[in-house]
């Protein structure tokens, strides 16, 4: 009898996709159907709920627990029709919490594009990293936006993903994307999202805690493998180890 192969190959085979697919436009991301849902709670909890912080908590608790379920449900139906659709079925949902090819492409072709001079081109490239306007950011701007592209979507698109996935499988790959997709929803300080939003940022930052130290702790060891200073890449860690607003 065939049986389902083991969690740390699954991750594998998904990081194995990632780096040969990417992440298409085209292709019908289950983070869309997430945010869907979500934008559809908001206006329901937002219509019930009069105090903005419980209307928020409201619906990201109900994306969380539906995502669970729902994911749940779908891996161990999956596992019913045999093993190998268990596996198929498995490794696409870990597949689609990865994001790490696309992070590498877009912030080369910014690099590329600097390096050439061609700053209007790193600009444009920039803006698809970034959630911010990049038409009037200078050389050192469009740096700075991309490095911090960078450096948070290494935790969220690949670290984040491959903790939980590790822990949890499938589910805790996909409760950890909806929860960092609802912080890119409402997590803002700015209205209307102010008071609404700060049960999914603070949960955001829950989640990302130990991934994101995580992530600091390989940097060095990543410039060791490449012949980069390590020492430097550890003294720019301590120095900037507290100015993000996550914790």
């Amino acid at each position: 009898m065939d049986r389902p192969v083991r969690l740390e190959y699954q991750m594998i085979v998904a990081l194995a996709l990632d780096a040969v697919i990417g992440d298409p436009r085209w292709f019908p991301h289950p983070v869309k159907l997430l945010g869907w849902m979500a934008l559809w709670l908001e206006k329901k909890s937002r219509k019930r709920i009069k105090n903005e912080v419980a209307a928020g908590a409201i619906t990201v608790l109900g994306v969380v627990f539906v995502t669970t379920g729902a994911v749940f449900l779908t891996v161990i139906a999956a596992r019913a029709l045999g093993p190998v659709v268990g596996d198929v079925i498995s490794i696409f949902l870990l597949y689609t919490t990865i994001a790490m090819k696309d992070l590498i492409r877009h912030s080369r072709d910014v690099y590329l594009a600097l390096k050439q001079g061609r700053l209007g081109e790193a600009r444009g490239k920039a803006s698809l990293m970034v959630g911010r306007r990049t038409e009037q950011l200078d050389e050192p701007e469009v740096v700075r936006a991309t490095v911090e592209s960078v450096a948070e979507n290494m935790v969220d698109g690949v670290a984040a993903p491959l903790f939980y996935g590790f822990i949890a499988g499938p589910v805790g790959a996909m409760v950890y994307k909806a929860i960092n997709t609802l912080d890119s929803l409402f997590g803002y300080k700015e209205e209307p999202y102010t008071r609404f939003g700060k049960f999914a940022a603070r949960l955001d930052d829950v989640a990302n805690f130990l991934p994101a130290r995580i992530s600091a702790s390989l940097v060095p060891l990543g410039a060791v493998m490449l012949g980069y200073d390590w020492s430097r890449a550890i003294r720019i860690l301590i120095r900037d180890r507290r100015r993000h607003d996550s914790p």
